[in-house]
């Protein structure tokens, strides 16, 4: 699933440290993979640190999102209402 995303860069976790499958189908797409690499490689490879640390600041956002239930469950029928709905609880979320 993740080869056929286009986006400029991957922010991943260990999980999915894996050339074959992961890691050289979305280089060769021009995608910055941003996976830490696992402990037992014999070659480590180097990635972005600083952007890797983001990714701990989305888990957090999203975390936040769970007790709104309409986030949740994406009650809303429409994409735009689902929007609207996601862009009030994250002004909520900033408001707390």
């Amino acid at each position: 699933m993740l080869p056929q995303r286009h986006a400029p860069i991957l922010i991943a976790d260990k999980g999915y440290d894996a050339d074959a499958r992961v890691i050289e189908p979305l280089t060769a797409r021009g995608t910055q993979a941003v996976i830490p690499p696992r402990c037992h490689r014999h070659t480590l490879r180097t990635y972005d640190r600083v952007l890797h640390q983001a990714r701990n600041l989305i888990e957090h956002f999203c975390a936040q999102l769970k007790p709104f239930r309409c986030i949740t469950t994406r009650s809303d029928k429409t994409a735009r209402n689902f929007l609207a709905a996601l862009h009030l609880a994250a002004s909520v979320i900033c408001l707390i």
